[in-house]
């Protein structure tokens, strides 16, 4: 079992394979996109079998696929295939934004993913190109449809914008009337690549729920897992189920289970600190899987308490406003 020196069990990665999108979603990019990683920046596919192989056999029981878009990545699949028969994986997830992902749907389910988590801000075709800058709703949607066809679990994760979609909270709660869908509403947070810092977030947590409870006043909150970072919520009579993420006010950082690999291979220990090792050079460097595990166990004998103090030490020239891209969510 992996701790950390606040006791804390690591058992889970967020691995981001890419940085590049198909989508242009403004509260994680510029519209232009970004100065996106060459080639040989990125960690290689072999680079990350060694390294989840040897977080696996140190403890990590779960790995979730991300990015950017993870299916941007050529050869993508085949890489899941590889990483799907790690030795001591119990299990392999997926977030994806679903424009590319309806077809390969059945083939994920031959690998063992029963969780994909679908990034979805809102129902509306109209409002979802004002949001990405591109006209993909109707692949999505289809994702979802094909997702659920074959029995995957599936969480649907929508970032509340003030201004911008805080209309479609109570139609995509309804969502879960009839699909058994976990509908998750993420507050906003400052990983746009742009730099962008908040005077107060208008829609946090508490409003979230508070715009619910108006429509449903008789939703019930659910016992939450010891490392959840949703508060759940069920609503009698509806198959799925409702989650609000506090992203931004970072309520859920005292039962944290989770490291990140950004797409070059800096490994972080919260969301919200500047990247602590970059296992990529290390590899490159020459490190034995015995130095690298050394390097890891000291990196999470070292982690911040929570994101607000990981956000205070990083360095005042290089606040936390990099793009959602190139962290991994």
């Amino acid at each position: 079992m992996l701790t950390d020196n606040h006791g804390r069990n690591i058992n889970y990665l967020r691995l981001a394979v890419t940085d590049r999108c198909n989508l242009r979603c403004f509260y994680c990019m510029p519209e232009e996109g970004l100065k996106w990683l060459q080639r040989e920046e990125l960690m290689t596919y072999e680079e990350m079998l060694q390294i989840c192989s040897l977080l696996v056999k140190m403890g990590i029981e779960k790995i979730r696929i991300t990015g950017g878009e993870p299916f941007v990545r050529k050869d993508m699949m085949q890489f899941l295939s590889a990483l799907s028969k790690v030795s001591g994986l119990k299990e392999l997830a997926i977030t994806t934004n679903g424009v590319l992902t309806a077809p390969l749907v059945p083939d994920l389910k031959k690998l063992g993913v029963r969780s994909v988590n679908l990034s979805l801000d809102t129902l509306d075709a109209n409002r979802f190109f004002a949001i990405t800058h591109r006209d993909e709703f109707a692949n999505v949607m289809q994702t979802l449809e094909e997702l659920l066809r074959h029995d995957i679990e599936v969480k649907i994760n929508a970032v509340v914008m003030d201004g911008k979609n805080t209309q479609d909270i109570i139609p995509m709660v309804e969502m879960t009337k009839d699909m058994p869908v976990s509908m998750r509403f993420i507050e906003e947070m400052p990983f746009n690549g742009e730099g962008h810092v908040y005077n107060g977030l208008k829609w946090d947590y508490i409003r979230i729920m508070d715009e619910i409870k108006e429509k449903y006043p008789d939703i019930q909150r659910l016992q939450d897992s010891p490392s959840s970072t949703s508060y759940n919520y069920h609503i009698p009579g509806h198959k799925g189920d409702v989650g609000v993420i506090a992203a931004y006010s970072r309520t859920f950082c005292g039962t944290c289970n989770r490291i990140r690999i950004t797409p070059e291979g800096v490994l972080k220990t919260c969301l919200y600190d500047g990247g602590v090792m970059n296992i990529k050079d290390l590899i490159r460097s020459g490190a034995s899987d015995g130095e690298l595990q050394t390097k890891l166990l000291e990196a999470f004998g070292n982690r911040p308490k929570d994101g607000r103090e990981a956000e205070q030490h990083r360095n005042i020239n290089d606040p936390a406003h990099e793009s959602m891209a190139t962290i991994g969510g």
